[in-house]
């Protein structure tokens, strides 16, 4: 393989793994909008109390007044497709854990960012030394007689 099929192939690589970083990023940003939401939920539950007046999101932008007729029958969603029923201190337990797993998720997928980027690291060296190689290659054809391939 010529070492410009090399670089080809480098360069390649190089895209794809970039590609990769993004999507990941893109995952990290929408956990991350997840958790705000949580925290959202968790600052509401702490602050209201039966008989408070809120506004409920019906979709679409509209939303209607309601009053909250107890709140310790706060329904969770587990994920996976569950809820479940909980008094108001269990319900924001039950968030602040889901908010430890969404944290877990972005710590995981940060890592898998950070090897992709080593690779990547790595994969620009060779191409950098590739491309010497082919430099060096086209002097000594142009006659510079005086350089070896190991200066």
């Amino acid at each position: 393989m010529s070492s410009q099929q090399q670089l080809q192939q480098l360069s390649q690589e190089l895209q794809e793994i970039q590609e990769q970083i993004e999507a990941l990023q893109q995952s990290v940003e929408g956990i991350q909008q997840e958790k705000t939401e949580v925290d959202e939920a968790i600052e509401a539950l702490e602050t209201l109390e039966s008989g408070s007046t809120v506004q409920v999101p019906l979709g679409g932008g509209a939303y209607l007044r309601a009053e909250i007729q107890d709140i310790d029958e706060a329904i969770v969603d587990l994920g996976a497709d569950y809820a479940a029923e909980f008094e108001q201190d269990d319900a924001v337990d039950a968030l602040e854990n889901k908010k430890d797993h969404l944290d877990d998720r972005i710590d995981e997928i940060t890592s898998e960012i950070s090897e992709l980027e080593t690779e990547s690291d790595q994969l620009e060296q060779q191409a950098q030394q590739l491309q010497q190689q082919a430099m060096q290659q086209q002097m000594q054809q142009m006659g510079g007689q005086g350089q070896g391939p190991d200066e």
